[in-house]
């Protein structure tokens, strides 16, 4: 499952240079991730790198997105040809 930013979000950028895919973005108001770039970390980390460092906790999973680690895997293998 993908992850999202919530309107919470308070740009403080310290998501963005965090996640290894380049999942995340600056949006319009608030940082946005791209679901077909985010595998959670999986394949480079333990845990969502963006959650642990988000001061605010406006990154949960993305219930419009929903993925096994077996798919998250897939997607790490099929971004980085690893």
């Amino acid at each position: 499952m993908a992850l999202m930013i919530t309107d919470e979000c308070i740009n403080c950028d310290v998501c963005e240079p965090e996640c290894p895919n380049e999942a995340i973005a600056p949006g319009d108001e608030i940082y946005v991730i791209d679901p077909n770039k985010c595998t959670e970390c999986v394949g480079h980390y333990d845990e969502p790198q963006c959650q642990q460092v988000c001061p605010v906790d406006c990154i949960p999973l993305d219930p419009e997105h929903a993925e096994s680690k077996d798919q998250l895997m897939e997607k790490y293998h099929r971004l980085t040809g690893l």
